[in-house]
């Protein structure tokens, strides 16, 4: 493992710096990557780290880079418009791929490209942080339980604060509405229009369904043909979203976007260290075949959502290190297995029962 090398790109975001940070702590020496030297430099330095500065509309350049790494942890959003060309360019160099984007139409194309990264035998696999490992972990676990399942409902309660990255993420949906899975297909809703009372884990709460990613990696994991996710809020703040649909047009309007994102790069931050370390996440599933009557619970208890996404990268990350099986699009759970989850930091043990 001594001489294979990880590439973090996007590290001076939020969390990439944190990986980047983590990942020195754990003994590895990554390269630090992006496209604003600038801005790489001082943590560079800082942590005595090698960085190179590169565009990802430099695709000739991104490749003969990427040829030297083993595996890059993409960090750099929003992963709309990052995650296919950095995906691209690892099938050409044959560098396995990994990121901790929160977008469905991620998880979407990186399926798409299945076969692509099985003849290059690469492996992509989008999503190697909070969204969603301990979600898709669990979805594995109650699919263990419960195999012939049709219908799968996830969700979970967390105190975390946003990063400016997964901010601007949730400005994009605002023009889209929610999603589901119904009968494998996914389908998109009015915000706010499902709502349920769950006890993730701390007593029941009015919840709200959500265009969460396990919409798509969830159906990936498990084949289960009807997928929702949950969040617990206010039935005031879900009016308030159900108000909002009216509004889906003027929200998808380019102009209204880069407004919105303007005012997250002005106004929100990541959460502190000490912050991070008061915070937990409450995780929950339900798995059931109606036909034969059949329903269980699945339950863990996780830490606040960036720490998840550092630790979860970096774990995945060294499995790829050491990785010699097949190429191919892969969930978190499907390429080191449910019990990932359970090796974080300040993870449970998944635990699944009848309620």
């Amino acid at each position: 493992m001594n001489n294979k090398k990880i590439m973090i790109y996007g590290a001076y975001g939020y969390t990439g710096e944190l990986i980047a940070r983590q990942a020195v702590a754990q003994g590895l020496r990554p390269v630090l990557a992006g496209r604003s030297s600038r801005k790489l430099q001082p943590l560079a330095e800082e942590l005595d780290l090698p960085a190179m500065a590169v565009a990802l509309d430099a695709s000739e350049t991104l490749e003969r880079t990427l040829r030297d790494m083993d595996v890059v942890i993409h960090c750099a959003g929003p992963f709309s418009a990052t995650a296919e060309p950095m995906m691209q360019a690892c099938l050409r160099a044959g560098t396995h791929y990994q990121d901790i984007t929160g977008e469905m139409e991620v998880y979407r194309a990186a399926h798409a490209l299945d076969a692509e990264a099985k003849a290059a035998g690469v492996v992509l696999c989008p999503g190697t942080g909070f969204d969603v490992i301990p979600t898709d972990c669990l979805a594995a676990a109650l699919h263990k339980a419960i195999p012939t399942a049709t219908h799968l409902t996830l969700g979970f309660d967390s105190d975390s604060g946003l990063s400016p990255g997964t901010a601007k993420t949730s400005i994009e949906s605002l023009g889209v509405g929610g999603a589901v899975r119904r009968n494998g297909k996914i389908e998109v809703i009015g915000h706010g229009e499902l709502t349920r009372t769950i006890d993730f884990g701390r007593g029941d709460k009015f919840a709200v369904a959500i265009p969460w990613g396990d919409v798509a990696t969830a159906y990936y994991t498990t084949e289960i043909p009807n997928i929702e996710v949950y969040i617990p809020m206010s039935p005031r703040r879900a009016k308030k979203m159900q108000r909002m649909n009216r509004f889906r047009w003027l929200l998808r309007q380019p102009w209204m976007q880069s407004w919105l994102k303007g005012k997250v790069e002005q106004k929100v931050h990541g959460p502190s260290e000490e912050k991070r370390s008061e915070q937990k996440t409450w995780v929950w599933g339900e798995i059931r075949n109606d036909r034969r009557g059949e329903r269980k619970i699945g339950r863990v208890v996780t830490a606040n959502g960036y720490d998840v996404t550092v630790h979860g990268s970096l774990a995945v990350a060294q499995f790829l290190l050491d990785y010699r099986g097949d190429g191919g699009y892969f969930t978190p759970s499907k390429l080191c297995g449910y019990e990932l989850v359970e090796k974080l930091p300040g993870s449970g043990t998944i635990k699944v029962g009848i309620d």
